[in-house]
Protein backbone atom coordinates (compact mmCIF):
# COMPACT_ATOMS: atom_id res chain seq x y z
CA UNK A 1 0.00 0.00 0.00
CA UNK A 2 1.66 3.50 -1.01
CA UNK A 3 0.23 5.67 1.31
CA UNK A 4 1.14 3.39 4.12
CA UNK A 5 4.55 3.29 2.85
CA UNK A 6 4.47 7.04 2.89
CA UNK A 7 3.84 6.99 6.30
CA UNK A 8 6.65 4.73 7.26
CA UNK A 9 8.82 7.24 5.50
CA UNK A 10 7.35 10.25 7.88
CA UNK A 11 7.76 8.88 10.61
CA UNK A 12 11.69 7.92 9.90
CA UNK A 13 12.01 11.57 9.21
CA UNK A 14 10.88 12.67 12.03
CA UNK A 15 12.97 10.69 14.06
CA UNK A 16 16.13 11.88 12.30
CA UNK A 17 15.10 15.17 12.90
CA UNK A 18 14.76 14.53 16.45
CA UNK A 19 17.87 12.82 16.51
CA UNK A 20 19.79 15.86 15.04
CA UNK A 21 18.46 18.30 17.26
CA UNK A 22 19.22 16.69 20.32
CA UNK A 23 22.76 16.61 18.97
CA UNK A 24 22.57 20.31 18.24
CA UNK A 25 21.25 21.39 21.65
CA UNK A 26 24.07 19.41 22.82
CA UNK A 27 26.62 21.24 20.47
CA UNK A 28 25.01 24.34 21.60
CA UNK A 29 25.32 23.55 25.69
CA UNK A 30 29.19 22.71 24.75
CA UNK A 31 29.46 26.26 22.79
CA UNK A 32 28.00 27.81 25.68
CA UNK A 33 30.61 26.66 28.48
CA UNK A 34 33.05 27.21 25.90
CA UNK A 35 32.35 31.25 25.72
CA UNK A 36 31.77 31.25 28.97
CA UNK A 37 35.54 30.07 29.96
CA UNK A 38 36.88 32.11 27.03
CA UNK A 39 35.27 35.34 28.43
CA UNK A 40 36.52 34.43 32.13
CA UNK A 41 40.31 34.22 30.35
CA UNK A 42 39.60 37.70 28.77
CA UNK A 43 40.04 36.29 25.10
CA UNK A 44 37.81 38.19 23.17
CA UNK A 45 38.22 36.91 20.04
CA UNK A 46 37.50 33.37 21.01
CA UNK A 47 34.73 34.38 22.41
CA UNK A 48 33.71 36.71 18.90
CA UNK A 49 34.36 32.85 16.73
CA UNK A 50 32.19 31.03 19.33
CA UNK A 51 29.41 33.53 19.27
CA UNK A 52 28.92 33.38 15.94
CA UNK A 53 28.93 29.25 15.65
CA UNK A 54 26.32 29.41 18.48
CA UNK A 55 24.30 31.57 16.30
CA UNK A 56 24.68 29.75 13.16
CA UNK A 57 23.77 25.84 15.72
CA UNK A 58 20.67 27.49 16.99
CA UNK A 59 19.52 28.78 13.36
CA UNK A 60 19.78 24.94 12.33
CA UNK A 61 17.99 24.02 15.40
CA UNK A 62 15.02 26.39 14.29
CA UNK A 63 15.05 24.98 11.29
CA UNK A 64 14.36 21.39 12.20
CA UNK A 65 11.70 22.60 14.40
CA UNK A 66 9.77 24.00 11.04
CA UNK A 67 10.90 20.81 8.90
CA UNK A 68 9.26 18.80 11.47
CA UNK A 69 6.58 20.98 11.66
CA UNK A 70 6.16 20.18 7.88
CA UNK A 71 6.40 16.66 8.16
CA UNK A 72 3.82 16.13 11.16
CA UNK A 73 1.64 18.44 8.62
CA UNK A 74 2.37 15.81 5.67
CA UNK A 75 1.78 13.09 7.65
CA UNK A 76 -1.78 14.48 8.98
CA UNK A 77 -2.50 15.17 5.01
CA UNK A 78 -1.91 11.90 4.14
CA UNK A 79 -3.80 10.26 6.66
CA UNK A 80 -6.93 12.23 5.75
CA UNK A 81 -6.11 11.09 1.82
CA UNK A 82 -6.23 7.53 3.35
CA UNK A 83 -9.46 8.26 5.34
CA UNK A 84 -10.95 9.72 1.92
CA UNK A 85 -9.92 6.77 -0.05
CA UNK A 86 -11.55 4.12 2.12
CA UNK A 87 -14.55 6.18 2.54
CA UNK A 88 -14.72 6.50 -1.52
CA UNK A 89 -14.48 3.12 -2.02
CA UNK A 90 -16.63 1.94 0.47
CA UNK A 91 -19.53 4.56 -1.41
CA UNK A 92 -18.19 2.46 -5.17
CA UNK A 93 -19.11 -0.89 -3.22
CA UNK A 94 -22.05 0.27 -1.77
CA UNK A 95 -23.07 2.16 -5.50
CA UNK A 96 -22.13 -0.86 -7.27
CA UNK A 97 -24.42 -3.28 -4.62
CA UNK A 98 -27.57 -0.71 -5.04
CA UNK A 99 -27.21 -1.18 -9.10
CA UNK A 100 -27.18 -4.76 -8.39
CA UNK A 101 -30.19 -4.66 -6.22
CA UNK A 102 -31.68 -2.38 -8.56
CA UNK A 103 -31.89 -4.72 -11.53
CA UNK A 104 -32.72 -7.59 -10.09
CA UNK A 105 -35.53 -5.82 -8.55
CA UNK A 106 -38.40 -5.16 -10.92
CA UNK A 107 -40.85 -2.53 -9.92
CA UNK A 108 -43.10 -4.19 -12.44
CA UNK A 109 -42.75 -7.58 -11.09
CA UNK A 110 -42.45 -6.61 -7.14
CA UNK A 111 -45.97 -4.77 -7.86
CA UNK A 112 -47.09 -7.66 -9.71
CA UNK A 113 -46.11 -10.26 -6.21
CA UNK A 114 -47.51 -8.02 -3.79
CA UNK A 115 -50.66 -7.93 -5.65
CA UNK A 116 -50.52 -11.28 -5.60
CA UNK A 117 -50.27 -11.89 -2.18
CA UNK A 118 -52.96 -9.76 -0.93
CA UNK A 119 -55.08 -11.54 -3.58
CA UNK A 120 -54.01 -15.22 -1.86
CA UNK A 121 -54.13 -14.06 1.18
CA UNK A 122 -58.14 -13.01 0.75
CA UNK A 123 -58.48 -16.38 -0.52
CA UNK A 124 -57.24 -18.04 2.41
CA UNK A 125 -58.89 -15.86 4.82
CA UNK A 126 -62.54 -16.56 3.01
CA UNK A 127 -61.73 -20.13 2.84
CA UNK A 128 -60.96 -20.07 6.46
CA UNK A 129 -64.01 -18.45 7.25
CA UNK A 130 -66.03 -20.77 5.43
CA UNK A 131 -64.31 -24.00 7.54
CA UNK A 132 -65.17 -22.30 10.63
CA UNK A 133 -68.89 -21.46 9.66
CA UNK A 134 -68.88 -24.58 8.40
CA UNK A 135 -67.82 -26.31 12.06
CA UNK A 136 -69.63 -23.98 14.07
CA UNK A 137 -72.99 -25.08 12.24
CA UNK A 138 -71.35 -28.81 12.71
CA UNK A 139 -71.40 -27.83 16.12
CA UNK A 140 -74.57 -25.80 16.64
CA UNK A 141 -76.63 -28.42 15.02
CA UNK A 142 -75.14 -31.20 17.70
CA UNK A 143 -75.77 -29.18 20.29
CA UNK A 144 -79.28 -28.47 19.37
CA UNK A 145 -79.62 -32.43 18.64
CA UNK A 146 -78.61 -32.93 22.12
CA UNK A 147 -80.63 -30.24 23.33
CA UNK A 148 -83.66 -31.81 21.51
CA UNK A 149 -82.94 -35.15 22.79
CA UNK A 150 -82.58 -33.88 26.19
CA UNK A 151 -86.21 -32.17 26.36
CA UNK A 152 -87.43 -35.24 24.71
CA UNK A 153 -86.27 -37.14 27.64
CA UNK A 154 -87.49 -34.76 30.24
CA UNK A 155 -91.15 -34.72 29.03
CA UNK A 156 -91.14 -38.72 28.60
CA UNK A 157 -89.98 -38.69 32.13
CA UNK A 158 -92.37 -36.16 33.41
CA UNK A 159 -95.43 -38.37 32.25
CA UNK A 160 -93.88 -41.58 33.45
CA UNK A 161 -92.15 -42.67 29.85
CA UNK A 162 -88.66 -44.24 31.08
CA UNK A 163 -86.22 -44.49 27.50
CA UNK A 164 -83.56 -47.06 27.88
CA UNK A 165 -81.52 -49.90 25.87
CA UNK A 166 -83.39 -52.61 27.89
CA UNK A 167 -86.86 -50.90 26.88
CA UNK A 168 -87.41 -53.18 23.61
CA UNK A 169 -87.16 -56.18 26.05
CA UNK A 170 -89.35 -55.07 29.11
CA UNK A 171 -92.89 -56.00 29.15
CA UNK A 172 -95.27 -53.71 27.94
CA UNK A 173 -97.24 -51.50 30.33
CA UNK A 174 -100.57 -53.10 28.41
CA UNK A 175 -98.95 -56.61 29.96
CA UNK A 176 -99.56 -55.21 33.50
CA UNK A 177 -95.56 -54.72 34.16
CA UNK A 178 -95.89 -53.84 37.92
CA UNK A 179 -94.09 -50.46 37.69
CA UNK A 180 -94.98 -47.08 38.82
CA UNK A 181 -94.03 -45.46 35.43
CA UNK A 182 -95.72 -48.17 33.41
CA UNK A 183 -98.92 -48.11 35.07
CA UNK A 184 -98.93 -44.45 35.05
CA UNK A 185 -98.07 -44.70 31.09
CA UNK A 186 -100.94 -47.21 30.89
CA UNK A 187 -103.59 -44.91 31.94
CA UNK A 188 -102.44 -42.34 29.75
CA UNK A 189 -103.24 -41.68 26.34
CA UNK A 190 -101.41 -41.03 22.99
CA UNK A 191 -102.81 -38.13 22.25
CA UNK A 192 -102.18 -36.65 25.80
CA UNK A 193 -98.49 -37.66 24.76
CA UNK A 194 -98.38 -35.91 21.87
CA UNK A 195 -100.30 -32.42 23.31
CA UNK A 196 -97.59 -32.25 26.38
CA UNK A 197 -94.89 -32.95 23.62
CA UNK A 198 -96.31 -30.21 21.52
CA UNK A 199 -96.71 -27.66 24.41
CA UNK A 200 -92.76 -28.27 25.08
CA UNK A 201 -92.26 -27.23 21.25
CA UNK A 202 -90.88 -31.26 20.92
CA UNK A 203 -92.60 -32.73 17.73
Amino acid sequence: DIIKEQNRELRGTQRAISRDRAALEKQEKQLELEIKKMAKTGNKEACKVLAKQLVQLRKQKNRTYAVSSKVTSMSTQTKVMNSQMKMAGAMSATAKTMQAVNKKMDPQKTLQTMQNFQKENMKMEMTEEMINDTLDDIFDASDEEEESQDIVNQVLDEIGIEISDKMSKAPSAARGLPSASASTAATISDEEIERQLKALGVD
